[in-house]
């Protein structure tokens, strides 16, 4: 098959094959066949069907499969944003169809945080699905910034995360909480025992902190890119439960919510002021919301903190 220009690709002129469409996705996404038959319940030789019937309709190979390897063709690399464009367009209009009945049932795709899924979420959602047994809710534990992702690309309806210092203008951004972030180390590290230490003086000593492409991480970054300084990561992870215990045992200072520091740690009274960061919710503007997503809008904003309205 020839390979597809850029310009020979249109949305109008695909075939509407929602299946086969869902099934390249998940083999671009994951970059495996039977990842995605995992992904879509299917069996492997399901998936390569449905990946070969929709070479066939476009007239072009989508991957090459090199031994294990799988990587997207040109033609793939062009099909993937319109074919993302294609299932959201048919969501969008299952979902404006089903909102028609006033009814509150069917499934929810729900994306958050491990922090927030653990720490700010379980009352919500117990509220929620008490008051909407016919709700099915597709939770996804992910990183916030992969969560911002798959908003922006419609894979996700709603996610719960760290919100971006500067959202992108597609988004619908609300804060719901505030999170105050503790300069914290082990009761036994050196620093412990200074009465108000400058973050110069924190910087004399190694640092745990989220990974250096978070949005946390970006905040505190920032704070002493601002006084002239470089912060000294030994460590780094995502999971903050990790950050706790990492710094629990003297690897090093972190900073963390406040929610999270209990007992095991010291907290630092830093010559700086208090580093926030805004907890809350994004949908895509363009997207048409089902009724769950609606009704979890609503009860997210009913649990709207004062400090994030002022925030907003």
């Amino acid at each position: 098959m020839d390979s597809l220009k850029e310009s020979e690709i249109s949305v109008r002129e695909l075939p509407i094959d929602t299946q086969s469409l869902q099934a390249f996705l998940a083999v671009a996404d994951s970059g495996s066949f039977s990842r995605a038959a995992e992904q879509l319940h299917l069996t492997q030789p399901a998936v390569s069907k449905r990946i070969a019937v929709l070479e066939v309709q476009i007239d072009a190979r989508l991957f090459d499969r090199i031994g294990r390897r799988v990587s997207l063709t040109e033609a793939g690399r062009v099909l993937l944003p319109r074919a993302r464009q294609i299932l959201v367009m048919v969501d969008d209009s299952r979902r404006a169809l089903g909102n028609l009945e006033g009814s509150v049932a069917g499934s929810l795709t729900l994306a958050t945080s491990h922090h927030i899924g653990l720490h700010r979420l379980p009352p919500l959602l117990q509220a929620y699905t008490r008051e909407h047994p016919e709700v099915r809710l597709d939770l996804h534990f992910l990183d916030s910034e992969e969560a911002y992702q798959g908003v922006l690309d419609g894979s996700l309806e709603i996610a719960v995360v760290t919100l971006a210092p500067h959202p992108d203008e597609q988004l619908q951004v609300v804060p719901v909480w505030i999170d105050r972030l503790c300069f914290v180390c082990a009761p036994d590290h050196p620093l412990a025992e200074l009465d108000h230490p400058s973050l110069q003086t924190l910087c004399e000593y190694d640092a745990v902190l989220p990974g250096p492409l978070t949005f946390t991480r970006g905040l505190i970054e920032s704070r002493f890119a601002a006084a002239g300084l470089q912060l000294p990561v030994a460590l780094s992870t995502n999971y903050l439960e990790t950050l706790k215990m990492m710094t629990a045992i003297g690897l090093g200072w972190s900073l963390l919510p406040e929610r999270l520091v209990a007992g095991e740690l010291h907290v630092l009274d830093v010559d700086h002021p208090p580093i926030h960061r805004p907890l809350g919710y994004l949908v895509h503007r363009s997207r048409t919301l089902s009724n769950p997503a609606r009704a979890m809008l609503a009860q997210l904003d009913a649990a709207l903190e004062p400090a994030a309205r002022a925030w907003s």
